[in-house]
């Protein structure tokens, strides 16, 4: 009885101890499994915010950029001469009928004193006073070409790198009476100015009448 019994509990003992190293197994061989899941998704969630960063870096570049050139324009309109303010000053605004049924809209920027907005039919141009010699009151848009010249009577729009004339006779109000006013009185053409006196003649040669008692 005491060997049956010895050998009861032996064999109850084998068997625990096999199930707990078939546990203890079974547990390590799932365990690198999990781990192995774990890694994967911290792998790809550190990819992910690697790369979040690079588009916004890249977003905030482009922002930056876009800021420094529109700060480095500002800066150069604002950069006018008092004497280029001042021709500014004497720029005629609004909508100018012009000949042909054309028209030229000036538009002064509030923003940029000094500046003009213009626009037409089939064109747009940022214009901004340059000083001359003659006085006469000119507006450019050098990157396009384009240079508006108003005189008294009449303004014209021309663009110098096509070589042509986009609108001619434009007038606002006050050009219009002027106009009017040169053909009621035009100016003195310089062929008048240079034509000679007509000659006098020459107290030398010029017979006086004597009275007939002075003459005996």
């Amino acid at each position: 009885m005491t060997f049956n019994h010895t050998a009861s509990l032996a064999a109850t003992l084998a068997a625990t101890v096999f199930l707990a190293a078939s546990g203890f197994a079974s547990a390590q061989a799932a365990t690198p499994v999990d781990k192995s899941a774990t890694s994967a998704k911290k792998v790809a969630k550190q990819a992910a915010i690697k790369k979040k960063p690079a588009v916004s870096a890249g977003r905030i570049s482009l922002k930056s950029a876009a800021k420094n050139v529109a700060a480095g324009i500002e800066a150069a309109e604002a950069a006018l001469t008092p004497a280029e303010l001042a021709i500014a000053e004497r720029v005629y605004e609004g909508s100018l009928p012009c000949e042909l049924g054309a028209s030229v809209t000036l538009t002064a920027d509030t923003k940029a004193p000094g500046y003009f907005d213009m626009q037409g039919k089939n064109f747009k141009y940022r214009m901004f006073p340059v000083t001359t010699s003659t006085g006469a009151i000119r507006l450019e848009d050098q990157k396009a070409g384009a240079v508006w010249l108003q005189l008294a009577n009449k303004s014209m729009l021309m663009n110098q790198k096509l070589g042509i004339r986009l609108a001619d006779e434009c007038m606002s109000p006050a050009q219009v009476v002027v106009a009017e006013n040169l053909k009621l009185n035009p100016p003195v053409s310089i062929l008048e100015a240079l034509k000679p006196e007509a000659a006098m003649p020459s107290p030398a040669t010029t017979t006086l009448a004597l009275p007939a008692t002075a003459a005996q």
